[in-house]
């Protein structure tokens, strides 16, 4: 497999089974696996329903997928993700799978892509059935995800508001959650890298946008944070209670 940051993995999202509200956790949790350059949603788009992911395809990169409705009370989703599912996978250019979606119907689809050794996630709500979540490398409740996010960045509130001006609360959550969710060592401690690594991962996220040359710099511009540079060159960083 290709070295981590540039394993290249895709996000396929079930948008009639998905939660438009996950995507940010999602993409989070992704990068665990590596960058998500591949970003699908399937759905009829004429449904009013959809509108929710309809206004974050721009924001987030996503590729819509249209499949229309040919007979009432069923839709071609599923069949048509799963074809591109196999398609990549046979190419032999993909490195990992997120699947987001709360549909059974995904299960073979998961064991199939588990068959040839690579990772597959699956996103779903906590009515996921157990067939679905077994069949994935790691099964994650969207929902769980989003409340966990949501009592960090409460926590980080306080913390946030004493950050330069130049750093919107939305980057502060951005980077808060980003180093939430990376491995720390026993003193509270991430890679610099991994947390960068996430934050690109959910957004267009560039140090330049917001007038610093380095993540580094950055990061020791957000007083919420310690910076630690370790004998072998590695930059480690830690946020402040």
């Amino acid at each position: 497999m290709a070295e981590f940051s540039q394993r290249n993995i895709a996000l396929l999202i079930d948008a009639d089974n998905a939660s438009p509200a996950g995507i940010d956790p999602v993409l989070t949790v992704l990068a665990e696996l590596g960058q998500v350059n591949i970003r699908r949603a399937y759905g009829n788009w004429r449904k009013a329903s959809l509108k929710g992911w309809v206004d974050l395809m721009h924001r987030y990169g996503i590729e819509p997928q249209q499949q229309f409705d040919l007979t009432k009370g069923k839709n071609a989703t599923d069949m048509k993700m799963t074809i591109d599912a196999m398609d990549m996978l046979f190419r032999g250019r993909v490195d990992g799978f997120g699947i987001m979606s709360s549909d059974s119907d995904f299960m073979p689809l998961a064991m199939r892509i588990r068959q040839d050794g690579l990772p597959v996630y699956g996103f779903g709500g906590e009515k996921t059935p157990e067939a679905f979540r077994q069949a994935c490398t790691r099964f994650i409740d969207v929902n769980a995800l989003i409340k966990a996010e949501k009592d960090e960045r409460r926590e980080s509130g306080a913390k946030g508001a004493t950050a330069s001006n130049v750093l919107d609360q939305e980057l502060l959550d951005l980077l808060f959650d980003a180093y939430n969710a990376s491995k720390r060592d026993e003193n509270g401690f991430a890679k610099l890298s991994e947390v960068g690594q996430r934050a690109g991962n959910r957004s267009s996220f560039d140090t330049r946008n917001y007038g610093f040359a380095r993540l580094i710099d950055l990061i020791e511009a957000v007083p919420n944070f310690s910076i630690e540079r370790r004998n072998d060159g590695q930059v480690f960083v830690k946020r402040l209670r």
